[in-house]
């Protein structure tokens, strides 16, 4: 095995590398292991705008590319690797990899959440010219216009209530009978005058070429199609965190990780941040600002485990 970390960070989207600027400039020795490139899932953000201090708007990969070698320069180190597990041996945590295993004090968890797919021809093609998975980064670009909502739970209702105050108006579609958000939430997403609510209705098609210029939709009860012109589609259908390397870990009715405070999880040295954390708002902010509070935490016991080895 490789000689023990002080800390291991799992993931290197914003959460992950915040955490390991924070981490080494507080003099620890810090991994971080990132199964593809740093940045995640800031990395489709076309123009990033609304990050605090950032007053001139850069794309999300320069932003990614900023925080990682703000990270490098502190001392942080970035190795790309897929870990399938993560176990705690005493007080030791051992990180397995497909390069071998690695162990720490104590390992931060940021390895994110991926958005639920339609799975639907235009999709992919057009994400960032009008489809998007975040009304906050992106609802802005589209003052004016006609938007559309897919999905009928919490978030479809907020990011639809946020939408409505920017868009001409926003079409809210959901394939079942009735809205699964909250009710007040639901109630006030229908009772918005800037909102049509359409039910047992699906996406058949995203349509445009360098943007988005439409959608083909289908009445799942009749199956008659039609298209509906419109500048933007927001797709709000869940997210599915990435907990499966960390087995036993306590996790909400939505299989995210639940933790205290301090972001550390039901398993003492193991902290969570970021999009894979039970958290009410998802936002580069958010995740930035709970990877700082989870390498905080970590030095505060790798010093506390160091003065009892050195002792």
């Amino acid at each position: 095995m490789a000689a023990q970390r002080d800390l291991i960070v799992v993931g290197g989207g914003a959460a992950g590398l915040a955490a390991a600027q924070y981490g080494a400039r507080a003099g620890l020795d810090v991994l971080v292991l990132e199964q593809l490139a740093s940045g995640g899932q800031a990395l489709i953000i076309a123009t990033l705008e609304n990050y605090p201090g950032v007053s001139d708007p850069v794309s999300g990969f320069e932003f990614s590319q900023r925080m990682e070698q703000q990270a490098v320069r502190f001392g942080a180190e970035i190795m790309n690797a897929t870990v399938s597990a993560i176990r705690r041996d005493g007080e030791i945590f051992t990180v397995e990899t497909d390069r071998g295993p690695l162990a720490a004090l104590s390992v931060v968890l940021a390895t994110g959440a991926k958005h639920r797919h339609l799975g639907v021809p235009g999709e992919q093609e057009l994400a960032g010219r009008g489809v998007s998975c975040c009304a906050t980064c992106d609802g802005p670009f589209f003052k004016g216009k006609r938007m559309l909502v897919v999905g009928g739970g919490d978030a479809a209702c907020d990011e639809a209530m946020y939408l409505a105050n920017l868009a001409s108006s926003v079409l809210v579609i959901h394939r079942r009978g009735q809205l699964r958000a909250q009710k007040a939430l639901a109630d006030r997403t229908i009772a918005n005058p800037k909102i049509e609510v359409r039910f047992h209705t699906e996406v058949r098609r995203i349509l445009g070429e360098a943007k988005v210029t439409g959608v083909r939709l289908v009445d799942n009860t009749t199956g008659r199609e039609y298209d509906e012109t419109l500048d933007a589609a927001f797709i709000f259908v869940g997210s599915i965190p990435q907990t499966a390397a960390a087995p036993g870990v306590r996790l909400d009715e939505g299989g995210s990780v639940v933790t205290d405070q301090r972001m550390e999880t039901s398993i003492p040295g193991l902290f969570a941040a970021g999009d894979v954390r039970s958290t009410p708002f998802r936002q580069l902010v958010v995740a930035t600002a709970e990877g700082a509070v989870a390498a905080h935490a970590a030095g505060q016991r790798i010093e506390a485990l160091k003065g009892r080895a050195y002792a």
